[in-house]
């Protein structure tokens, strides 16, 4: 048995949340592990620069650079990408 995507509004909205939080606890945990300002600064900068990551791989090359292919994970990306260079 194979599951499928999730079509109920309410569950996604709550597995939203739920990734919210996990983010937010590891964030407050490194910088309680690490309580300086450096590694504050870090943190944030590296949580936007994947976020700029992710939405160049599934709104810039879906919208700009090549509009007739859909990427359903990162995994397909990669696979684009690799296809790409060959």
């Amino acid at each position: 048995m194979s599951m499928g995507d999730i079509q109920n509004p309410r569950l996604l909205y709550a597995k939203g949340f739920m990734f919210l939080l996990i983010g937010l606890a590891a964030a407050l945990l490194l910088i309680l592990d690490r309580p300086k300002l450096m590694t504050a600064v870090l943190l944030a900068t590296c949580i936007w620069a994947f976020c700029r990551a992710y939405y160049f791989a599934f709104y810039v090359i879906e919208h700009y650079a090549d509009p007739g292919y859909k990427f359903a994970g990162l995994v397909d990306f990669a696979k684009y990408l690799f296809k790409r260079q060959k």
